[in-house]
């Protein structure tokens, strides 16, 4: 189980393996990832908690105390008790002798909860890094926003230009030039917002490790690479292996131990002593010894029972519900990718041909005093919002993608279809 789940959650590090670096000495989300697991508390803390379930192990493991004791009788009363002459001195020595298999009980509880830890802290490492990827994508989704920007600058760049040729020439008014001028002037504004978003998405992927003032510069990706993805089918059976859902195992380890517990206490402990008696006068002695058994254990034990026994039955509702929330969850990133990876490769193949060679015409035709500048900037601004939905539908594919390798445990690497028509994946494999 421990295996599988640090193939989970290395599954998601090699979200980067489909996005090819083109900077020198960039921050790859490889490195993103190591630094969160090296320094992330969320998952240091698990070591301090770690620490604390065995200490509580080895004080589940100790057995009952020896109680050594020393009795006086007859001494400093009166008459023939009056100083320590006719006392009678007992040492004693006592414990308890545990039935019903308690000790078995206290340790295998203990050891269950750190079992269930090593779930626990996979499953929170698979999420921290499934927000590193998303952050990591944030400032990727910046740095494309401003390259469409600069791309849109460079066309409103040369409206302005031939917009004052034509003016210059008294072919056109002078508000052709103004209107020209301000769509420039708002591409630039598109950009300088685009370039303060990355500024922001860089601070915040940043904080995950605790870096105050980040100056690093990340690998340039490519979001509209989208892979393959396998039927949903098989990503319905894969999320049985998630560690959301393994977590419930570990926990129903821990109340099938508590339940062993409360059935322990129907078995009353046995309260024994023994000791030597020094007789009045200091010459003989006798040993004592005594046994007791507290009745009705079995019938107290009841309430204690039945509450463990109902706490393990609710368990298996609430890892029913929590399946149900991650199919449906699964459902949706599923639907979300299908469209958006469609959206984008239709943009790709039908809508932005078309409008750049029509934007080359109108440019020519403009130029050439066959067209106004409206159907011009009208045709620059469709192209533009093309080139962001694009993206847009990219980055939401991206998204819903990291949501279902976090799901499935599982990577999808943007490869072509291998004989059958079946996408390829790979197993999450530990670093």
């Amino acid at each position: 189980m421990r295996l599988r789940l640090a193939a989970a959650a290395a599954c998601v590090v090699a979200f980067a393996v489909a996005w090819p670096v083109h900077a020198a000495d960039p921050l790859t989300l490889d490195d993103a990832f190591a630094r969160v697991a090296e320094t992330h508390p969320d998952l240091r803390m698990f070591a301090a908690r770690r620490d604390v379930l065995a200490a509580e192990l080895d004080r589940a493991s100790l057995t009952p105390a020896l109680v050594a004791g020393a009795e006086v009788e007859n001494a400093f009363g009166t008459g023939e008790a009056s100083g320590v002459d006719g006392a009678e001195l007992t040492l004693s020595l006592a414990s308890v002798l545990e039935r019903g298999g308690k000790l078995d009980a206290r340790r295998t509880l203990a050891q269950s909860r750190i079992d269930a830890l090593a779930v626990e802290r996979e499953a929170q490492r698979l999420d921290l890094l499934a927000e590193t990827a998303r952050r990591y994508l944030a400032v990727v989704a910046a740095q494309r926003h401003a390259g469409v920007a600069r791309l849109d600058i460079e066309q409103r760049e040369r409206t302005v230009a031939a917009a004052r040729a034509r003016h210059q020439a008294g072919a056109s008014p002078e508000s052709v030039v103004l209107t020209a001028q301000a769509a420039l002037a708002r591409a630039e504004l598109d950009l300088a917002r685009a370039q303060q978003r990355e500024t922001a998405a860089r601070q915040h992927l940043a904080a995950l490790w605790g870096e105050r003032a980040p100056a690093f510069e990340i690998a340039g990706t490519n979001p509209l690479a989208l892979p393959a993805l396998v039927e949903f089918t098989v990503l319905a059976d894969w999320l049985k292996r998630t560690p959301e859902l393994a977590r419930f195992a570990g926990q129903a380890r821990i109340r099938e131990a508590r339940l062993q517990l409360a059935r322990s206490e129907a078995s009353a402990d046995l309260d024994w002593q023994v000791g030597v008696r020094a007789l009045s006068g200091g010459e003989d002695f006798g040993l004592v010894g005594s046994v007791s058994l507290p009745l009705g254990a079995a019938s107290r034990a009841q309430p204690g029972i039945r509450a463990a026994r109902a706490e393990l039955a609710a368990l298996e509702i609430e890892r029913e519900a929590a399946g149900l929330a991650l199919y449906s969850t699964l459902a949706e990133a599923h639907g979300r990718y299908r469209v958006a990876q469609l959206e984008v490769a239709r943009l790709q193949s039908d809508v932005l041909p078309r409008l750049d060679r029509a934007e080359a015409a109108a440019e020519r035709a403009y130029r050439a005093g066959a067209a106004s500048y409206l159907e011009w900037a009208t045709l620059q601004a469709d192209t533009t919002e093309a080139r962001r939905q694009q993206l847009q539908a990219a980055l939401d594919a991206q998204r819903a993608l990291i949501e279902i390798q976090r799901l499935t445990g599982q990577v999808f690497i943007d490869r072509p279809a291998v004989a059958g028509g079946q996408p390829q994946t790979e197993e999450g494999v530990a670093p």
